[in-house]
């Protein structure tokens, strides 16, 4: 990112910030679109239909694999999603300590950001 818009105007600190957010938002946003379509790829190999719902505090979704027969579940996990190289707040820290189906994914949004 240059200091300078097109023109030769100087950006302020505050308006290089609130970019830099702006773009770790659209990142992130990719990112966890890419991991719900890659939990419910690897619940349909298994034979199963995933649930994706959007949780509150502590992690990103919920996922639940039904038996695309029975409709029972078979497998419920938390899953928490990361671009880049962030580390886990002190929240997602105490939910992962607590519950032992939660699962963070890293994903790589280079080819799409």
């Amino acid at each position: 990112m240059s200091n300078l818009f097109l023109f030769g105007r100087r950006r302020t600190k505050k308006q290089r910030k609130r970019e830099q957010l702006q773009e770790n938002i659209r990142k992130g946003r990719i990112g966890e679109d890419i991991a719900v379509q890659g939990a419910s790829m690897v619940a349909l190999s298994k034979g199963r239909i995933a649930e994706v719902e959007r949780t509150g505090k502590g992690s990103d979704y919920r996922v639940r694999e039904r038996d695309v027969i029975t409709g029972k579940v078979k497998r419920s996990y938390l899953l928490e999603v990361k671009t880049g190289k962030p580390k886990l707040s002190r929240l997602q820290k105490k939910t992962k300590k607590k519950r032992k189906n939660y699962k963070v994914t890293h994903v790589d949004t280079f080819p799409f950001a």
